[in-house]
């Protein structure tokens, strides 16, 4: 119940002493408008915004509107009464008769007010019922002929039941009002009209004015006070309800939890009158949940959830944890799986399309493909691709999602350290999140997506555990179809999820994660295989990136050799676009200033470009003299040639060895040695000489570490070099290990290593072991056209040596030469 309404705010301050001044300026204002006096029949009207006035109340009512101040004016100038009619619209400004109620309640102005401000104020006491029959013109206010109504009904035992029981519920609400004055109470009791009863709680009803105005046009008696029962009771449970709730609190309540109790007598306030925002929330978020598509495991908990959400204070902050958490739920795609389109022509054309060369992974993929498209319910393997940066491990990812028509997330795995990226973090954290792989799947919006996890061999482990054990689940065909990431709480179906990895090598990855995969491996490009892709790829996006079209620039394919040759040495062509790029910067600030409108790059204008070479051909400066021999190793970008140099100076026997070697090239060094002694005499070496001398072995670019079992049959080539004072050709490359019997070792990486043998002019013969898995490899690969592998089948000192060594040198045995 509220004991006062107005539809605008009233100020407090009413001075008698300015009643008579007031009621003075309104008659002689009047007066001077000489306006003719109202029979009867007719009402000044005066419209109100959101205020009722019943008969016998009286009411204080605020007025501004220049004809409503008019009206009220002259209504106190002729001791006439004056009409509320409640507006249909509070917005309107100046209402007509069409947008006012037709029923209002005609009083009489008991006191007038103007207040400092400029507000008029009217205290009036409602008297009768009336409807407006139509408007009457020709006043600078609204006028209206009128009717007035009677209450129509009968007394009879139904309507004194009711007045009882409205008294009873009125004198219940009146107590559980704080600082109710108890003479209210006793005067809703003394009342004996039932209608004057109805009309004065109706006033008092915290309700809405259309509500009272509904009351005010019920002319029936029992209909009224059967109206005005229902909104009272309604109002005294809400009483009582917050009186319950205030009760339970009050024991702890402290300032903290003043707002909590505010915010739930609000809410409670809000539900009894279907005002609440918050169902409104529940409801969409069980909508949502049920269109979600989950299993029944996961709905059963997101219902709980739910529930556990609608009790919650919205204030706190376990309530957007909550809802959050409830949201990442209903986003994941649980049910939603896109129609892969696999047709083997199509992908053929697309990987031929997007790479060049790769044949063996090409047709790898495909065979994938074809298998997948045969048994969609087959469990795939998972693929990884290994090999150097810049080969394209990742954009053969994409091909295979365009191949498949599936959507592509890239989830980078490099320094990760922590396994809740992973697992994702539990929710008790402050700002807990899914891993990244239901974070992926979230974004793609499908449950079969192609998930490139990308750099899965830079993975990292610290304190907060490994992430490589958590993948061991998220990659196990046989595990990932209940995968439980710790943020959800609840299994995820990974099965469907085409996982593809990358890296650069296979050392770091942990055996158990390598055993889950079928490893893939990309080597690097030759040089004809980098111009081709500059030439199909390379070139036309560094035009597209520089702003220029194909009619302005082009570079030349011998240009492309000399950028390719002598600026770039990687396994990649990531380096090779970015030459590539510089090149056609330098044309697009010609063709921007106006100098040109169309470039040609020839081979003669890249060093102009670019500046002097980077890389040149060495060899030949390097092994021009005894005791320098050239051998290829392996590296996590490719494959690289490194000299080994040797020299003898007067000491006792002991071999020193330098340039940052570990210890298997030390072993291969002084295993190297030991053959060559063993095989001094049948190489025409003086054994005394290893008694008065000294062997010094150096590897220069010594701040670079150098280890691996592949050196023995370089070294042991620079060692018989030396000795026999013999260069070695300068167009050979080596690799391959040897043992104290002569024989040459099985090493690895022959296709890199045969990549960087390019160097040796092109054309080079590697020397490398017995025969072997690799042989294939090398016999489909032509290090040039005119080049060739020479294979060393039994012992090194046999065949190794005649190819590897040219003709005695004439200089003093055991010089060096300069350092190139």
């Amino acid at each position: 119940m509220n004991p006062r309404t107005s539809d605008d705010p009233m100020s407090t301050d009413m001075n008698p002493d300015k009643d008579d001044d007031a009621r003075a300026s309104a008659t002689n204002g009047a007066e001077s408008s000489k306006t003719p006096s109202l029979p009867d029949d007719m009402l000044i009207v005066l419209p109100v915004r959101n205020l009722v006035l019943f008969p016998g109340v009286i009411l204080p009512v605020a007025i501004k509107r220049e004809k409503t101040v008019a009206g009220a004016q002259e209504a106190v100038r002729v001791e006439g009464k004056v009409g509320f009619l409640l507006q249909k619209n509070p917005e309107t400004e100046d209402p007509t008769f069409d947008e006012l109620h037709r029923i209002g309640t005609a009083a009489t102005i008991v006191r007038y007010v103007t207040a400092p401000d400029g507000t008029h104020h009217l205290v009036c006491q409602g008297e009768r019922r009336f409807r407006v029959l139509d408007a009457v013109g020709g006043f600078p206010y609204l006028v209206a002929r009128v009717e007035y109504l009677n209450d129509t009904g009968v007394h009879h035992p139904e309507v004194e039941a009711r007045v009882l029981l409205l008294k009873q519920k009125a004198v219940e609400a009146i107590t559980l009002l704080p600082q109710a004055p108890v003479e209210l109470a006793n005067s809703i009791q003394a009342i004996e009209s039932p209608a004057a009863l109805a009309d004065t709680i109706a006033s008092f009803l915290d309700i809405k004015p259309t509500e009272k105005q509904e009351l005010l046009e019920t002319a029936e008696i029992r209909e009224r006070l059967e109206r005005v029962s229902t909104h009272l009771t309604r109002r005294v449970e809400v009483l009582k309800l917050s009186r319950q709730i205030e009760e339970q609190t009050k024991e702890a309540i402290d300032d903290r939890q003043r707002e909590y109790v505010l915010r739930e007598q609000l809410k409670q306030i809000q539900k009894e009158l279907g005002e609440e925002t918050e169902g409104e929330e529940a409801e969409e978020l069980a909508g949502a949940i049920a269109k979600a598509g989950m299993p029944a495991e996961v709905d059963e908990h997101a219902r709980k959830e739910l529930k556990r959400l609608e009790r919650m204070n919205e204030a706190s902050g376990e309530y957007s944890m909550a809802r959050t958490y409830l949201e990442t739920l209903i986003a994941l795609p649980w049910s939603k799986l896109d129609a892969e389109s696999i047709e083997i022509q199509r992908a053929r054309g697309i990987l031929d399309a997007d790479h060049y060369g790769l044949e063996k992974i090409k047709k790898r993929i495909l065979e994938y493909l074809a298998v997948r498209k045969l048994n969609p319910e087959g469990r795939s393997p998972i693929l990884c691709f290994v090999g150097p940066p810049g080969v394209g491990k990742t954009s053969l990812g994409q091909s295979i999602a365009r191949a498949v028509g599936l959507k592509f997330q890239r989830t980078s795995l490099g320094g990760t350290h922590d396994e809740a990226e992973i697992r994702g973090h539990r929710r008790t954290y402050i700002g807990a999140l899914p891993g990244n792989i239901i974070q992926a799947i979230r974004k793609a919006g499908t449950r079969n997506p192609v998930l490139m996890l990308d750099e899965i061999d830079k993975l990292g482990h610290g304190i907060q555990g490994d992430p490589a054990s958590a993948l061991l689940e998220v990659l196990d065909p046989e595990q990932n179809s209940t995968f439980r990431d710790n943020y959800l709480g609840v299994p995820f179906d990974l099965s469907k999820v085409l996982f593809i990895a990358t890296a650069n090598q296979l050392d770091t990855i942990p055996g158990p994660l390598r055993d889950r995969m079928e490893i893939i491996e990309l080597t690097g490009y030759t040089e004809e295989e980098k111009v081709e892709i500059a030439r199909r790829y390379l070139v036309r996006r560094q035009l597209e990136a520089n702003g220029l079209k194909q009619e302005q620039a082009s570079v030349s394919d011998e240009a492309l050799h000399v950028i390719a040759r002598e600026y770039t040495r990687e396994a990649g062509c990531r380096n090779l676009e970015r030459a590539i790029g510089a090149v056609l910067r330098n044309v697009a600030v010609r063709v921007a200033e106006g100098k040109a409108n169309s470039v040609r790059i020839e081979a003669g204008d890249v060093q102009d470009i670019l500046g002097a070479p980077r890389f040149e051909n060495e060899v030949a400066m390097r092994v021009s003299v005894p005791g320098v021999a050239t051998g290829l190793a392996w590296t996590p970008v490719g494959g690289d040639i490194l000299f080994i140099e040797a020299t003898r100076i007067p000491g006792t026997g002991k071999l020193i060895l330098t340039g940052q070697l570990g210890d298997v090239m030390k072993e291969s060094a002084q295993a190297a040695l030991s053959l060559l002694k063993s095989q001094a005499e049948s190489l025409g070496v003086d054994s005394t000489r290893f008694e008065k001398s000294d062997i010094h072995v150096h590897i220069p670019a010594g701040a670079i570490p150098k280890d691996g079992p592949s050196a023995g049959v370089a070294l042991y080539t620079a060692l018989v070099s030396l000795m026999t004072n013999r260069t070695v050709r300068n167009d050979v490359a080596m690799t391959g290990e040897i043992s104290l019997r002569g024989l040459v070792l099985p090493v690895g990486g022959i296709k890199e290593k045969t990549v960087a043998a390019r160097t040796c002019r092109g054309r080079g013969r590697a020397c490398d072991r017995r025969d072997g898995a690799e042989g294939g490899v090398i016999r489909s690969f032509r290090v040039r056209r005119r080049g060739r592998a020479v294979w060393v089948r039994r012992q090194a000192s046999d065949p190794a040596c005649p190819v590897a060594l040219g003709k005695a040198d004439t200089r003093a045995p055991g010089h060096a030469g300069p350092d190139a």
